[in-house]
């Protein structure tokens, strides 16, 4: 079975720069994605079912950066 699941996002994170061209950050997402309900068949002599499924996720992203080089000024 094949879904596209569609949801909202809310979240926040911070970031520091702790020397030149160098920063820190963490992010924390929670993606709401719904809930769906699948039904199963029933083998022979058994009980079908219905199971209801909750897919949201709570992300945490860590990084570490650094940004190369910055804006090239002509030096006349």
């Amino acid at each position: 079975m094949t879904d596209t699941r569609w949801g909202g996002t809310a979240g926040a994170g911070v970031e520091y720069g702790f020397a030149p061209n160098w920063s820190v950050g963490v992010e924390y997402d929670h993606l709401f994605m719904g809930r769906d309900t699948l039904s199963f068949a029933a083998a022979p002599r058994g009980v079908a079912t219905r199971n209801s499924i909750s897919q949201d996720v709570d992300m945490v992203t860590a990084r570490v950066n650094y940004r190369f080089g910055g804006p090239v000024f002509a030096k006349y």
